[in-house]
């Protein structure tokens, strides 16, 4: 006798049996792949035995258009869309037919194809993403929703509450599904939260929100037919809080001895499908000899395209194919500066910039703090709602972790994205997503991340420690990321030009203390430059100085001061990619180089050139490399304490002893 109640719902046969065949599917495979654990066949499994009816509940209610972003206890999802199964064994497999071309393993993958964006292994940020995709929606005023799973556990996470937050404040239809399964590995939900249900926090951000039983079938199909259906008439997120078990361990080698056997059986008793099973038969639908045929038709599937998974020979491992894959493809075209200048600032020449994107690129979303009306806190974007509207120009609440998934989620969606961090320093909240999300995800399963971050950075204006780091060197080390680091207005308007036309993550730095002390004749229409590319700024054959940002103005100063004019000038001004070439043709033509940062030395950009150069240039060189860059402390604020740290003095110091070696 089934112990779950099913005769209030009004659902056709066929719609029942195909959502019993839809759960049973996933059960099966999933029964085989714990054999093949066993076996050694695949290396890890995360179980979702006893909680399909929501996988497969969700995505039978949304249409196949809708983007769903599933855990992994959500097989269901991926067979419910259809996915064929010798991808899936593949990609568990690592090998080239499944999603990742062996980069990533189980459900850490997503497919344009079917409309599904895996989850990383941090979780949260899968949410804010979610976030961006429903906004790209919204913003194409198409009716249609977002669907994203987290466990109770990642309730407890930042970005849960950003995201819900953001999804609140901007009216994004998306629909947060929480698997409430007891236990986040061993955790039970008494040692997570303390609210009675997790439902709850859904008034807490003015949020519409549900408890459904996870484990009946037609309670989730139908309530969240329901849900969805008034969500794309009427755009809003909703909370839906499912209340399940998790049957076995959080992966098998953790087993489930800290579950107590009674609350085993109890739920055992409930399971999804012998349930419906039951139910089906009671009621007719399901005859012994269908049952038994289902059973026959999904075993062979699953028998089918095993054979066919494992017969495809393991992946070639393919040097060139793996560092290409890093980016996608930029094809740089140069437009190249022409008609009329006009003197403007570095900060001019940022907002020109952005101006001149936003009319180029219509689905171009630019978003931050304080950035609308207010035109942002150095008034780079003022006036330019008047222009594009609030749709594009948006103000954020203060969650950078969610905002930059919010990025990743428009770009998901075919759309490009800029953030602005109120001050680089602040990034620090927001690391997560852009070194865990953005710069993998393209190497991962082929998805460009077309997000350019804005970073305000740098000393010398009395800001303290938290208002004035120069932190490029948490990010070039970062395979997946484009950092750009421009000294003059020229350089900054042309190169974050090509910063919006190339569809891979940019960090884009800009040294607060020369927007509006630098200047220069800059073209009124656009142009661009290409990353990769350092200028030559003096020209000499006694020592090279290789420097970027605030450090270029340093240098010029110094050199002018000195009466000195045999220094090979290079200015970076791309970091990532680095224009190792510059380096090492004015290296071995001086035999001499010092590196400039504002950065502190260790762990630095510097440290990373300076090794380029023993290892390339070793022969060449007639003196040792020389680094300077800023103490070894945070940044302080008073002005005498400030001066100290900055590398400005140490670099005359150390520059007059190296011409004189």
């Amino acid at each position: 006798m089934h112990q779950l109640e099913y005769k209030d719902f009004q659902i056709s046969n066929d719609k029942m049996l195909g959502l019993y065949k839809a759960m049973l599917k996933p059960r099966m495979i999933e029964e085989k792949m714990l054999i093949l654990l066993r076996q050694g066949k695949i290396s890890k499994w995360f179980s979702g035995i006893g909680q399909e009816a929501i996988s497969v509940g969700v995505t039978t209610a949304l249409n196949d258009d809708e983007y769903i972003l599933p855990m992994h206890r959500n097989l269901g999802v991926f067979t419910t869309r259809d996915i064929p199964l010798y991808r899936l064994f593949a990609q568990w497999q690592g090998k080239a037919s499944g999603f990742t071309n062996g980069r990533d393993r189980s459900f850490h993958f997503g497919t344009q194809e079917y409309k599904i964006v895996g989850m990383i292994s941090h979780l949260g940020p899968q949410l804010g993403v979610a976030d961006g995709i429903a906004l790209a929606h919204k913003l194409k005023e198409e009716k249609k929703l977002t669907s994203v799973f987290t466990g109770e556990g990642g309730t407890s996470e930042g970005d849960f509450h950003e995201a819900l937050n953001i999804a609140s404040v901007w009216d994004l239809p998306v629909l947060f599904c929480i698997e409430n399964n007891g236990y986040g590995l061993s955790t039970p939900t008494n040692e997570q939260y303390r609210c009675k249900d997790l439902a709850d926090r859904g008034a807490g951000y003015g949020m519409e929100s549900h408890i459904i039983d996870g484990n009946n079938i037609l309670e989730v199909y139908s309530k969240v037919s329901e849900i969805v259906e008034g969500m794309r008439e009427n755009p809003r997120p909703v909370l839906v809080e499912f209340k399940t078990f998790r049957m076995r361990g959080h992966e098998e080698a953790s087993g489930t001895k800290y579950v107590p056997q009674e609350l085993m059986d109890e739920w055992q008793e409930k399971d999804p499908i012998s349930n419906f099973e039951d139910y089906l038969s009671e009621t007719g639908v399901l005859a012994k000899d269908l049952q038994q045929e289902i059973r026959e038709s999904i075993t062979r599937e699953i028998d089918e395209n095993l054979e066919k998974a494992f017969s495809e020979s393991a992946i070639d491992s393919d040097e060139t194919k793996e560092l290409d894959n890093v980016f996608q493809y930029f094809n740089y075209q140069e437009v190249k500066p022409s008609g009329k200048t006009e003197n403007v600032r570095y900060i001019d020449a940022i907002s020109q910039s952005l101006r001149s994107s936003m009319e180029k690129h219509e689905n171009l979303v630019l978003m931050g703090q304080d950035i609308a009306d207010y035109g942002g806190v150095f008034k780079i974007t003022e006036g330019f709602i008047d222009q594009f509207g609030k749709e594009r120009i948006r103000n954020t609440p203060i969650c950078e972790s969610a905002i930059v998934g919010t990025a990743m989620g428009l770009s998901i969606n075919g759309m490009k994205a800029m953030v602005e961090m109120q001050f680089s320093d602040f990034v620090s909240s927001g690391f997560n997503p852009i070194v865990n999300y953005l710069a993998k995800v393209n190497y991962r399963w082929d998805q460009n991340a077309d997000v350019v971050i804005r970073m305000p950075c740098g000393g010398g204006v009395g800001a303290g420690p938290f208002h004035s780091q120069t932190n490029e060197a948490w990010f070039t080390k970062v395979p997946g990321l484009k950092v750009v680091y421009p000294a003059f207005p020229f350089d900054a308007k042309g190169l974050l030009n090509t910063a919006f036309n190339d569809p891979n993550p940019v960090l884009f730095f800009e040294h607060k203390a020369l927007y509006r002390s630098i200047r220069q004749d800059v073209p009124v229409d656009y142009y661009t430059l290409e990353f990769g590319k350092a200028s030559r700024l003096r020209e000499g054959k006694d020592v090279s100085i290789i420097t970027y940002g605030a450090g270029v103005h340093w240098a010029l100063e110094t050199l002018d001061e000195m009466d000195f004019h045999k220094a090979d000038l290079i200015d970076l001004r791309s970091l990532q990619p680095l224009d190792m070439d510059s380096i090492c043709e004015s290296v071995t033509k001086t035999g001499k180089v010092i590196i400039l940062t504002e950065d502190s030395l260790f762990g630095s950009l510097a440290s990373e050139i300076a090794a380029i150069i023993s290892e390339n240039c070793f022969e060449s060189l007639d003196a040792p490399v020389m680094r300077v860059g800023s103490l070894e402390t945070p940044i302080p604020f008073a002005e005498n304490l400030e001066k100290q740290y900055l590398p400005r003095k140490r670099f005359r110091e150390k520059l007059q002893y190296l011409i004189e070696y």
